[in-house]
């Protein structure tokens, strides 16, 4: 038996608003690492991202990065041996839209091309995105015992990469949208995020004449989750704009920071 709890809807079946957690640092470990509170004793899953750290260089993990190439694989096996628990690793070249990959049998460390998401039922397969100001989507359910991680951005979110997520697992793991869990993780908050009038329309909140908004992600994922019927959400207090310290932000370093990897798996 997988270890995972049941954290079922609320009994009058009513929508309940999201819960707000907060990440919490992991201490002694070998890399910069928060982790979705509870979720482990809850669901037998680990899900958390990972931080800038203190190192001189930061923790960037982009796959694109300026660093040489020997210094960001570093960091990866670094990753890999705070994870070696999980016989397989899985991270997608990501294209900010809302093409994803289910994965089974898979073992080693395994990188995507044109994939903005993942899913998997399996023990031991840590799914992986990579961000750094978009929101990672974090869906279980407990029920079906099965997992899918997504890359929202603007485009993905306004494209339906979240109920391209819940179609995943219904198709492939016979899950319920009301049995589903769904968190929305460390990204940019709505204050720190402006935008213009096309954008905050395509990701619906039209702007009246125009002009720039505040867009909250988060919120408008939240609000697709909602209305797909997902009764327990929750979101991250973290943002990854203002908290610069601990995380990477491409809107806050006006383009030049690094990249966070954010992760989820079925302990094996």
């Amino acid at each position: 038996m997988l270890g995972f709890g049941i954290w079922g809807p609320p009994s009058n079946g009513s929508m309940t608003e999201p819960t707000v957690l907060t990440e919490v640092m992991v201490a002694g470990g070998v890399i910069p690492m928060f982790e979705i509170p509870k979720w482990r004793e809850e669901f037998g899953v680990v899900a958390g991202v990972t931080g800038r750290g203190a190192e001189a260089s930061d923790f960037d993990l982009g796959l694109a990065s300026d660093d040489p190439t020997r210094v960001v694989l570093e960091r990866w096996h670094r990753v890999e041996r705070a994870f070696e628990r999980f016989p397989a690793l899985v991270i997608g070249r990501q294209v900010h839209g809302t093409n994803l990959r289910w994965h089974a049998g898979t073992v080693g460390w395994t990188v995507v091309n044109g994939v903005d998401g993942h899913g998997t039922r399996e023990r031991g397969i840590l799914l992986a995105v990579s961000l750094a100001d978009c929101i990672p989507v974090y869906l279980v359910d407990p029920v079906a015992r099965a997992i899918a991680l997504l890359h929202s951005g603007w485009k993905g979110t306004a494209a339906g990469i979240l109920q391209a997520g819940v179609g995943l697992l219904a198709e492939r793991a016979g899950s319920r949208v009301e049995d589903l869990v769904v968190h929305c993780g460390v990204g940019i908050c709505g204050r720190c995020y402006q935008v213009g009038a096309d954008v905050a329309g395509a990701c619906g909140r039209p702007v009246n004449g125009g002009g720039r908004a505040n867009l909250d992600l988060r919120g408008v994922i939240l609000d697709q989750a909602a209305a797909q019927g997902v009764r327990r959400r929750s979101v991250s207090s973290h943002c990854s704009a203002h908290m610069r310290d601990r995380f990477f932000s491409h809107r806050g370093s006006g383009g030049t920071d690094g990249r966070m990897v954010a992760f989820l798996g079925i302990e094996p």
